[in-house]
């Protein structure tokens, strides 16, 4: 039996992701706040001949954290893969309010830092085991304030801790979507890749652990140009997120 933590189960990626995976011989491990979707997402695991274990989580909390590895660690006695999902993003902006910042950094970063802190210990028990993060092309491209600030810094940190568990059969992929037709992109979602192409990218890091899966393709030349032509990023962003930017 393949036990798998997905934060974020609630909707979106995260709750895609829970029910492409959810197939007979898995135990899902839904983590998110709203327990209602939760049990929607949960139900229909089940009727697809899976199992899923719901617990409500809020992950700017780090005893919530502990909690949810230590329930499903007693319910199922291991845990084979950890997706970290979960994410908040907000305005475009230096001058987010407090709150909405702390929020940002304890979800979009310290949540699966502390994740990976709490599983791998098992997973090197066991002699292997897969996390897969995901980011955003946020973190390879300065264009979303504080939410781009907190996809660079888990992107140095997925390296980090792949480099670290090297050798140990666990493997860490980072995948960076672009925009994806989610609530976090409600207005355009009709005209954006559905969250599905993100699952596909989820079912070939668990295949084969990779460095860095970016979806869609075509964001890579905006990466690319970032890197190179640094400049020409700056031209075409200049100003964008003024508009969004609070009033005091």
């Amino acid at each position: 039996m393949r036990v798998i933590i997905v934060t974020g189960a609630s909707s979106g990626i995260g709750r895609a992701t829970a029910l492409r995976l959810g197939r007979p011989g898995t135990t899902l491990v839904l983590a998110a706040r709203r327990a209602e979707e939760l049990a929607e997402v949960a139900a229909a695991i089940e009727t697809n001949g899976g199992s899923a274990l719901v617990v409500p989580t809020d992950l700017r909390e780090p005893d919530a954290i502990e909690a949810l590895v230590e329930r499903a660690t007693t319910a199922t006695g291991t845990i084979d893969v950890l997706v970290n999902n979960a994410g908040l993003s907000g305005p475009e902006t230096v001058l987010l309010d407090d709150p909405r910042l702390i929020a940002m950094v304890d979800v979009n970063l310290l949540a699966p830092i502390r994740l990976m802190r709490a599983v791998v210990p098992s997973m090197r028990a066991a002699g292997g085991g897969a996390i897969v993060n995901i980011g955003s092309v946020a973190g390879e491209i300065g264009v979303g304030g504080v939410y781009s600030a907190t996809k660079f810094a888990l992107r140095g940190m997925t390296d980090s801790v792949r480099r670290e568990l090297a050798g140990t059969g666990i493997g860490v992929t980072l995948i960076e979507p672009g925009r994806i037709g989610t609530e976090m992109n409600a207005r355009d979602a009709d005209r954006l890749p559905g969250p599905d192409i993100v699952v596909d990218a989820v079912e070939r890091a668990l295949r084969k652990p990779r460095r860095r899966i970016v979806v869609p393709r075509g964001y890579r030349f905006a990466m690319l140009a970032s890197t190179a032509l640094p400049w020409l990023i700056d031209r075409a962003y200049a100003g964008k997120a003024a508009p969004r930017t609070p009033r005091s």
